[in-house]
């Protein structure tokens, strides 16, 4: 297992995570089996957003005596009400429910507390100002959690939510078909046209541009994306029920999460010690098989504008550049119109940097989508110089 900075918080997370969801309705022999197996595997960070009694007190009672060896991210505003789970904004909803959180699963802190499931911009506005962002506040000031996070599936709203300073993780939709849908159309709506055998076309798009300007600014302000949806519910491991009309595997989808900016780790779902097997695998397979960009490219993603992915692919560097950091940073400039004295900190860090570049151009015969990448390292020297 390989583990990353989660953003600006000092935690260290498993790159491959643990999202519990699955272990809903199972038997505590079941829940206890899989998360033994995770942590073995070299997992350390769970998502646990149920709101169902049982389920939590089961991960509790599996995970005690091993708090302090795995980090939480759990969710505020994901309650059990009248029997069934309910996204509430009722501070004697959501605060009865983190509290019976941290009883079930034996613990008096959450390292993520996660404003729960914020998908529209009046949501987020809604919420900036509201009686659960101060209790989350207070959680934080009093060290019951460590970090205040934010799920959605919406790069809008994500994006003003990370903009605002509040946020320190990002829990987000993220997979090559969700990147490639334009914004103005609906995602449900382009799953249920593949179910009916409709044919999507995806040649040619590039990566929309509000999910590539969250990344960037994710990757800006330090603020860590948890991924969650890595597999589209598993439509993206089947040819007939993709919207790309190709499978991936479960390692190329992981990969592609894995080389977004600013991510620290993919949540993924696990019901059976096969699924932790399978999931662990990914760092025992050659890179040629986790690579998704041969598939990606063959749909001609990103060939219209050479775009960046930051997918290192482009790598060895013979001046050991950091070619995919060089890029985030210059399009922070170039796209998101970031002074780049703002950015240049940033850059700077990476002690080699595109003045070193030796013009070689053994980068560009590497990388599967036609990045002009000695010119874009010129660009980068004379925006950032010295």
């Amino acid at each position: 297992m390989q583990y990353r900075k989660l953003g600006k918080t000092g935690m260290m997370v498993s790159e491959i995570s643990l999202g519990c969801e699955h272990l809903q309705g199972k038997e505590y022999d079941l829940i206890r089996t899989v998360i033994d197996a995770a942590l073995a595997s070299g997992i350390n960070f769970l998502d646990v957003f149920m709101s169902e009694p049982n389920v939590r007190t089961n991960i509790g009672k599996a995970l005690e005596g091993r708090r302090e060896s795995v980090i939480i991210q759990g969710h505020i505003g994901s309650c059990w009400v009248d029997g069934q789970y309910t996204v509430s904004r009722k501070p004697e909803e959501y605060v009865a429910g983190f509290e019976d959180l941290l009883k079930r699963l034996q613990t008096d802190y959450i390292d993520v507390g996660m404003l729960h499931f914020v998908d529209k911009e009046t949501d987020w506005d809604a919420l900036a100002e509201s009686d659960m962002m101060r209790y989350a506040l207070d959680l934080k000031e009093k060290g019951v959690i460590r970090a205040i996070g934010m799920s959605s599936h919406d790069p809008v709203t994500a994006k003003k939510a990370v903009e605002s300073g509040y946020i320190d993780v990002l829990m987000f939709s993220l997979n090559p078909a969700y990147d490639l849908v334009p914004k103005e159309r609906d995602m449900v709506g382009v799953f249920a046209e593949v179910l009916e055998g409709k044919k999507q076309n995806f040649t040619g798009l590039t990566l929309e541009p509000a999910r590539a300007a969250l990344y960037r600014v994710c990757e800006e302000r330090g603020v860590a994306i948890t991924v969650m949806k890595a597999l589209a519910m598993g439509t993206l491991l089947s040819a007939e029920r993709s919207p790309l009309g190709v499978a991936l595997t479960e390692a190329q989808c992981i990969q592609y999460a894995l080389s977004r900016p600013a991510v620290a780790a993919v949540m993924v779902g696990m019901q059976r010690i096969s699924d932790v097997e399978n999931a662990a695998a990914y760092w025992t397979l050659p890179e040629e098989e986790r690579d998704p960009s041969e598939v990606l490219a063959s749909l001609g993603m990103f060939h219209a504008e050479g775009r960046c992915m930051y997918c290192n692919h482009c790598l060895p560097c013979p001046a050991k550049l950091d070619i995919a950091a060089v890029n985030k940073y210059l399009d922070l400039v170039e796209l998101d119109r970031r002074p780049a004295d703002s950015v240049k900190q940033h850059y700077l860090v990476l002690g080699n940097t595109a003045e070193d570049c030796l013009q070689c151009g053994d980068c560009e015969t590497r990388c599967p989508f036609g990045v002009p990448v000695v010119e874009r390292m010129e660009r980068a020297a004379a925006v950032f110089g010295k």
